[in-house]
């Protein structure tokens, strides 16, 4: 028989992308199932504000840890794995967005979106696989965009998407592998972004959302939760959009 792959108390889980936004949301809930978790970001002080909230929030300060690495280099990646240990659940918030279509947007620029949605996560998944014995991979994939108007952002998604069928089946039986495509929400992630352009955002993307209304934080994280505590879903890309692509 398999052995369960499920998030149980006293597991330990990997958040690379944990400082912020829904990658802090998802530590705090591990730490309410009681489980441990280590949170990874690449700024230093974000990251040591998040690790104290954390601490602050769990039963017991000493189930948070944190390691700064950028997961867009192997060598930091391979040092994250090195560091922690045995691991049963990898979650992966790691992917930067981008605008414009693939005429109009800097080359560089799509190249980098794709090098974050795809490759970075890549590096995670071939480091993850060697390091859970049982367990899980919960990676971040996206939805409500256009390749005309996200190029980078919409090839790096499909990447993700396809990612997760391949390692589901290379995995499989002891390893899970899964992705979470939250539309746009407002969380932390736009935090540099001035408070109109984000009101702005978020009114026209309730316009088109059949549910009328952007998505609360805590409805992300609990998708990224089903894939964990799931013990029967594996290849899949969960969308939490409202459903707005059933409308454009």
């Amino acid at each position: 028989m398999t052995p369960t792959t499920v998030l149980d108390r006293g597991n330990h889980v990997l958040v690379v992308g944990g400082s912020s936004g829904f990658g802090l949301g998802v530590a705090r809930a591990v730490l309410d199932r009681q489980s441990r978790v280590t949170i990874v970001g690449r700024d230093p002080a974000r990251l040591a504000s998040a690790r104290s909230a954390l601490a602050e929030h769990a039963c017991r300060p000493d189930s948070v840890s944190s390691i700064v690495a950028d997961a867009h280099h192997d060598e930091d990646v391979a040092r994250v794995f090195d560091t922690t240990g045995a691991i049963d659940h990898v979650v992966s918030l790691v992917g930067t967005p981008m605008g414009g279509g693939f005429l109009g947007a800097d080359l560089g620029v799509i190249r980098a979106s794709v090098e974050s949605k795809f490759f970075a996560n890549l590096l995670i998944a071939r480091r993850a696989a060697k390091a859970i014995g049982c367990g899980s991979m919960t990676f971040t994939a996206g939805t409500g965009g256009r390749p005309q108007g996200a190029a980078g952002s919409w090839i790096g998604n499909i990447a993700v998407e396809a990612m997760v069928e391949g390692l589901a089946v290379e995995a499989a039986p002891f390893i899970r592998v899964n992705a979470v495509a939250p539309t746009w929400t407002p969380t932390t992630l736009w935090r540099e972004v001035p408070e109109v352009e984000v009101r702005a955002t978020q009114a026209s993307f309730a316009d088109r959302i059949p549910l009328g209304r952007t998505a609360h934080e805590h409805e992300v994280v609990d998708a990224f939760l089903f894939c964990m505590t799931n013990g029967f879903v594996t290849g899949q890309t969960i969308a939490v959009d409202g459903g707005v692509m059933l409308t454009d």
